[in-house]
């Protein structure tokens, strides 16, 4: 199973750009993404933005992977 997770681009410089992730920035080609613009949100999938996002399906899927890593420490702190 593959999972882009969204991020908003934070600076941009020719081919790459910063993206910022719950307060982890990292650097990723936008070769595949090339409209992306700073402050846009983009799918980004093994160093590469592949989409750009709404910002209301981002961040719509950004509070699902938060809901989803709650139920998972849920379930290993009751003994799992």
């Amino acid at each position: 199973m593959c999972l882009g997770i969204p991020c908003k681009v934070v600076s941009k410089g020719g081919d790459f750009a910063e993206v910022d992730f719950g307060g982890v920035k990292r650097q990723v080609s936008l070769l595949f993404c090339p409209e992306a613009e700073v402050g846009d949100y983009v799918l980004v999938h093994v160093g590469f933005a592949i989409q750009r996002l709404e910002e209301e399906d981002a961040l719509q899927t950004l509070r699902l992977l938060q809901e989803l890593g709650e139920q998972y420490l849920e379930l290993e702190e009751g003994g799992a």
